[in-house]
Protein backbone atom coordinates (compact mmCIF):
# COMPACT_ATOMS: atom_id res chain seq x y z
CA UNK A 1 0.00 0.00 0.00
CA UNK A 2 1.45 3.32 -1.13
CA UNK A 3 0.66 6.51 0.82
CA UNK A 4 0.83 9.81 -1.06
CA UNK A 5 0.44 13.13 0.75
CA UNK A 6 -0.62 16.24 -1.18
CA UNK A 7 0.43 19.34 0.73
CA UNK A 8 1.17 23.05 0.54
CA UNK A 9 1.07 25.77 3.18
CA UNK A 10 -0.82 28.01 0.76
CA UNK A 11 -4.47 27.47 -0.04
CA UNK A 12 -6.05 27.59 -3.47
CA UNK A 13 -3.16 25.96 -5.35
CA UNK A 14 -4.98 22.82 -6.51
CA UNK A 15 -4.40 20.33 -3.68
CA UNK A 16 -7.90 18.88 -3.63
CA UNK A 17 -8.10 18.82 -7.43
CA UNK A 18 -4.81 16.92 -7.48
CA UNK A 19 -6.02 14.39 -4.90
CA UNK A 20 -9.34 13.73 -6.60
CA UNK A 21 -7.88 13.60 -10.12
CA UNK A 22 -5.18 11.09 -9.20
CA UNK A 23 -7.68 9.05 -7.19
CA UNK A 24 -10.16 8.97 -10.08
CA UNK A 25 -7.49 7.84 -12.49
CA UNK A 26 -6.28 5.11 -10.14
CA UNK A 27 -9.83 3.85 -9.66
CA UNK A 28 -10.24 3.70 -13.44
CA UNK A 29 -7.15 1.51 -13.56
CA UNK A 30 -8.74 -0.94 -11.14
CA UNK A 31 -6.76 0.16 -8.09
CA UNK A 32 -8.36 0.22 -4.64
CA UNK A 33 -8.05 3.81 -3.49
CA UNK A 34 -8.62 5.56 -0.17
CA UNK A 35 -8.65 9.34 -0.04
CA UNK A 36 -8.18 10.98 3.37
CA UNK A 37 -9.53 14.46 4.12
CA UNK A 38 -7.48 16.00 6.94
CA UNK A 39 -8.73 19.55 6.33
CA UNK A 40 -11.34 20.76 8.88
CA UNK A 41 -13.01 22.68 6.04
CA UNK A 42 -13.76 19.33 4.37
CA UNK A 43 -13.28 20.41 0.76
CA UNK A 44 -12.57 16.86 -0.39
CA UNK A 45 -15.67 15.58 1.41
CA UNK A 46 -17.89 18.21 -0.20
CA UNK A 47 -16.34 17.44 -3.58
CA UNK A 48 -17.51 13.84 -3.18
CA UNK A 49 -20.97 14.85 -1.97
CA UNK A 50 -20.40 14.19 1.74
CA UNK A 51 -21.77 16.74 4.22
CA UNK A 52 -19.33 16.62 7.14
CA UNK A 53 -21.82 18.18 9.59
CA UNK A 54 -24.11 15.14 9.35
CA UNK A 55 -21.48 12.43 9.88
CA UNK A 56 -21.61 10.22 12.96
CA UNK A 57 -17.90 9.40 12.70
CA UNK A 58 -14.86 11.07 11.15
CA UNK A 59 -11.08 11.13 11.25
CA UNK A 60 -11.40 13.11 14.48
CA UNK A 61 -12.68 10.00 16.29
CA UNK A 62 -9.45 8.14 15.48
CA UNK A 63 -7.40 10.94 17.03
CA UNK A 64 -9.57 10.88 20.16
CA UNK A 65 -8.80 7.19 20.77
CA UNK A 66 -5.27 6.64 19.41
CA UNK A 67 -4.59 3.62 21.69
CA UNK A 68 -7.71 1.81 20.49
CA UNK A 69 -7.05 1.71 16.77
CA UNK A 70 -8.10 -1.57 15.20
CA UNK A 71 -8.94 -2.59 11.66
CA UNK A 72 -12.61 -2.57 12.62
CA UNK A 73 -12.54 0.88 14.25
CA UNK A 74 -10.73 2.39 11.26
CA UNK A 75 -13.01 0.75 8.73
CA UNK A 76 -16.04 2.04 10.63
CA UNK A 77 -15.07 5.61 9.77
CA UNK A 78 -14.54 4.99 6.05
CA UNK A 79 -17.30 5.81 3.57
CA UNK A 80 -17.93 4.44 0.07
CA UNK A 81 -18.29 6.98 -2.73
CA UNK A 82 -20.21 7.01 -5.98
CA UNK A 83 -17.02 5.84 -7.71
CA UNK A 84 -16.28 2.13 -7.64
CA UNK A 85 -13.12 1.24 -5.70
CA UNK A 86 -12.82 4.78 -4.30
CA UNK A 87 -13.40 5.22 -0.55
CA UNK A 88 -13.21 8.26 1.73
CA UNK A 89 -11.90 8.78 5.26
CA UNK A 90 -13.79 11.99 6.02
CA UNK A 91 -12.87 15.14 7.90
CA UNK A 92 -14.97 17.12 10.36
CA UNK A 93 -14.84 20.66 11.71
CA UNK A 94 -13.76 19.20 15.07
CA UNK A 95 -10.32 18.59 13.54
CA UNK A 96 -9.70 22.33 13.91
CA UNK A 97 -9.44 21.80 17.68
CA UNK A 98 -6.80 19.07 17.55
CA UNK A 99 -3.72 21.25 18.04
CA UNK A 100 -5.25 22.95 21.05
CA UNK A 101 -6.81 19.93 22.76
CA UNK A 102 -4.65 16.93 21.85
CA UNK A 103 -1.62 18.19 19.95
CA UNK A 104 0.74 18.06 22.93
CA UNK A 105 0.03 14.44 23.80
CA UNK A 106 2.83 11.97 23.21
CA UNK A 107 2.63 10.15 19.89
CA UNK A 108 0.01 12.41 18.31
CA UNK A 109 2.19 12.87 15.23
CA UNK A 110 1.74 9.22 14.25
CA UNK A 111 -1.97 8.57 14.72
CA UNK A 112 -2.86 8.70 11.04
CA UNK A 113 0.03 6.44 10.10
CA UNK A 114 -1.00 3.94 12.78
CA UNK A 115 -4.59 4.02 11.53
CA UNK A 116 -3.58 3.46 7.93
CA UNK A 117 -1.35 0.56 9.03
CA UNK A 118 -4.54 -1.15 10.21
CA UNK A 119 -5.80 -0.95 6.62
CA UNK A 120 -2.69 -2.30 4.89
CA UNK A 121 -3.66 -4.77 2.20
CA UNK A 122 -7.14 -3.32 1.80
CA UNK A 123 -6.03 -0.48 -0.50
CA UNK A 124 -3.42 -0.11 -3.19
CA UNK A 125 -2.97 3.64 -2.80
CA UNK A 126 -3.93 6.11 -0.07
CA UNK A 127 -3.94 9.82 -0.99
CA UNK A 128 -4.07 12.41 1.80
CA UNK A 129 -5.44 15.93 1.29
CA UNK A 130 -3.88 18.37 3.77
CA UNK A 131 -4.99 21.68 5.27
CA UNK A 132 -2.77 24.67 4.39
CA UNK A 133 -1.69 25.02 8.03
CA UNK A 134 1.36 23.55 9.72
CA UNK A 135 0.05 21.63 12.69
CA UNK A 136 -0.58 18.14 14.00
CA UNK A 137 -2.65 17.14 10.95
CA UNK A 138 0.02 18.13 8.44
CA UNK A 139 2.72 16.50 10.58
CA UNK A 140 0.70 13.27 10.61
CA UNK A 141 0.21 13.35 6.85
CA UNK A 142 3.91 13.93 6.20
CA UNK A 143 5.09 11.38 8.77
CA UNK A 144 3.33 8.47 7.07
CA UNK A 145 3.91 9.46 3.43
CA UNK A 146 5.83 7.34 0.96
CA UNK A 147 5.56 10.20 -1.55
CA UNK A 148 4.89 13.92 -1.03
CA UNK A 149 3.31 15.93 -3.84
CA UNK A 150 3.37 19.74 -3.64
CA UNK A 151 0.99 21.46 -6.07
CA UNK A 152 2.11 25.04 -6.74
CA UNK A 153 0.04 27.56 -8.65
CA UNK A 154 2.19 29.22 -11.27
CA UNK A 155 2.03 32.74 -9.86
CA UNK A 156 4.26 34.84 -7.61
CA UNK A 157 2.49 34.52 -4.23
CA UNK A 158 2.30 30.75 -4.56
CA UNK A 159 6.10 30.62 -4.88
CA UNK A 160 6.35 32.32 -1.48
CA UNK A 161 4.10 29.65 -0.02
CA UNK A 162 6.31 26.96 -1.53
CA UNK A 163 9.36 28.43 0.20
CA UNK A 164 7.59 28.04 3.56
CA UNK A 165 6.69 24.47 2.71
CA UNK A 166 10.25 23.55 1.78
CA UNK A 167 11.46 25.16 5.02
CA UNK A 168 9.07 22.86 6.89
CA UNK A 169 10.55 19.82 5.13
CA UNK A 170 14.04 20.97 6.12
CA UNK A 171 12.98 21.44 9.74
CA UNK A 172 11.62 17.89 9.82
CA UNK A 173 14.91 16.56 8.45
CA UNK A 174 16.99 18.55 10.94
CA UNK A 175 14.74 17.42 13.77
CA UNK A 176 15.62 13.83 12.95
CA UNK A 177 12.07 12.89 12.02
CA UNK A 178 12.63 12.03 8.37
CA UNK A 179 13.87 13.35 5.05
CA UNK A 180 10.92 14.36 2.88
CA UNK A 181 11.26 13.46 -0.78
CA UNK A 182 8.84 15.71 -2.61
CA UNK A 183 7.70 16.42 -6.15
CA UNK A 184 6.61 19.95 -7.11
CA UNK A 185 3.68 19.99 -9.53
CA UNK A 186 3.03 23.34 -11.28
CA UNK A 187 -0.73 23.91 -11.45
CA UNK A 188 -3.18 26.36 -13.07
CA UNK A 189 -0.60 27.03 -15.76
CA UNK A 190 -1.58 29.37 -18.58
CA UNK A 191 1.16 29.75 -21.18
CA UNK A 192 -0.59 32.84 -22.56
CA UNK A 193 0.29 34.83 -19.43
CA UNK A 194 3.65 36.28 -18.53
CA UNK A 195 3.07 35.52 -14.85
CA UNK A 196 2.73 31.77 -15.47
CA UNK A 197 5.83 31.63 -17.64
CA UNK A 198 7.90 33.59 -15.13
CA UNK A 199 6.71 31.47 -12.21
CA UNK A 200 7.56 28.25 -14.05
CA UNK A 201 11.04 29.58 -14.85
CA UNK A 202 11.55 30.52 -11.20
CA UNK A 203 10.55 27.02 -10.10
CA UNK A 204 12.99 25.48 -12.55
CA UNK A 205 15.83 27.67 -11.25
CA UNK A 206 15.13 27.13 -7.56
CA UNK A 207 14.04 23.47 -7.50
CA UNK A 208 15.52 21.72 -10.54
CA UNK A 209 15.66 18.30 -8.86
CA UNK A 210 12.17 18.35 -7.36
CA UNK A 211 10.20 19.98 -10.19
CA UNK A 212 7.97 17.72 -12.29
CA UNK A 213 8.86 18.04 -15.96
CA UNK A 214 5.37 19.08 -17.09
CA UNK A 215 2.46 21.26 -15.87
CA UNK A 216 -1.23 21.03 -15.00
CA UNK A 217 -2.96 23.58 -17.23
CA UNK A 218 -5.86 25.84 -16.42
CA UNK A 219 -8.97 23.86 -17.38
CA UNK A 220 -12.57 24.93 -16.77
CA UNK A 221 -13.58 21.27 -16.77
CA UNK A 222 -12.09 20.95 -13.28
CA UNK A 223 -14.66 23.46 -12.01
CA UNK A 224 -17.45 21.68 -13.88
CA UNK A 225 -16.38 18.34 -12.39
CA UNK A 226 -16.46 19.71 -8.85
CA UNK A 227 -19.97 21.06 -9.41
CA UNK A 228 -21.01 17.62 -10.64
CA UNK A 229 -19.30 16.08 -7.56
CA UNK A 230 -17.33 13.71 -9.77
CA UNK A 231 -13.56 13.23 -10.14
CA UNK A 232 -12.40 14.93 -13.36
CA UNK A 233 -11.41 11.60 -15.00
CA UNK A 234 -14.95 10.30 -14.51
CA UNK A 235 -16.52 13.59 -15.62
CA UNK A 236 -14.38 14.62 -18.59
CA UNK A 237 -11.85 11.91 -19.33
CA UNK A 238 -10.52 13.54 -22.49
CA UNK A 239 -9.97 17.09 -21.24
CA UNK A 240 -6.43 18.48 -21.24
CA UNK A 241 -6.28 18.77 -17.45
CA UNK A 242 -7.02 15.08 -16.98
CA UNK A 243 -4.44 14.23 -19.66
CA UNK A 244 -1.85 16.14 -17.64
CA UNK A 245 -2.76 14.35 -14.43
CA UNK A 246 -2.59 11.04 -16.29
CA UNK A 247 0.97 11.87 -17.28
CA UNK A 248 1.79 12.76 -13.67
CA UNK A 249 0.26 9.53 -12.38
CA UNK A 250 2.25 7.42 -14.84
CA UNK A 251 5.44 8.94 -13.49
CA UNK A 252 4.41 8.51 -9.84
CA UNK A 253 3.63 4.83 -10.44
CA UNK A 254 6.92 4.28 -12.25
CA UNK A 255 8.80 5.68 -9.24
CA UNK A 256 6.70 3.87 -6.60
Amino acid sequence: MQIWTVVNQKGGVGKTTTVISLAGLLAQQGKRVLVVDTDPHGSLCYYLGVETETLERSLFDLFCHPDQLTTASCQAVILPTAIERLHLLPASTALATLDRTLGAQLGMGFVLGNALAQLAGRYDVVIIDCPPVLGVLMVNALACADRVIVPVQTEYLALKGLARMVATFEQMAHGGRRTVNFTIVPTMFDRRTKASMQALSALARSYPQQLWHSVIPVDTRFRDASQAQLPPPQFAADCRGVAAYRELLDELLEQA
